[in-house]
């Protein structure tokens, strides 16, 4: 194998990642709006699902802590790359602000600028 595809391969297995890590996100969603509907539709006191619910719900807090340390990650493997002199190598979408701070088709927040997520 080249540079090329070993480089490929990385991100590759990284835009995989991010993609499993987003669609576990919708899935656990999904549970909870399901949990949520099947109470009300049998009736069910609150209480009786809430121990499970918030389990649940305790379950997309991680996933949202994977997320965030999975595109920490996706920012490092950036870094490197490029102070390895690698160029540029395009998988998965290419629409990524260059410094991970500007929103897609923003200006950079400016300091104290509230921003609505």
């Amino acid at each position: 194998m080249d540079r090329t595809q070993v480089i490929a391969g990385v991100a590759k297995d990284l835009h995989a990642t991010e993609k499993a890590i987003d669609a576990a996100i919708t899935q656990t969603t999904t549970l909870v709006q399901s949990m949520i509907g099947a109470r009300a539709l049998l009736e069910v006191s609150p209480v009786a699902g809430a121990g499970s619910q918030a389990k649940a719900m305790e379950a997309i807090a991680a996933l949202g802590e994977a997320r965030s340390a999975i595109v920490a990650c996706h920012a490092e493997l950036q870094k490197d790359h490029r102070k390895m002199g690698w160029g540029v190598y395009a998988v998965g979408p290419v629409n990524k602000p260059d410094d991970w701070e500007t929103p897609v088709g923003g200006t950079p927040p400016t300091k104290g600028h509230l921003r609505v997520a």
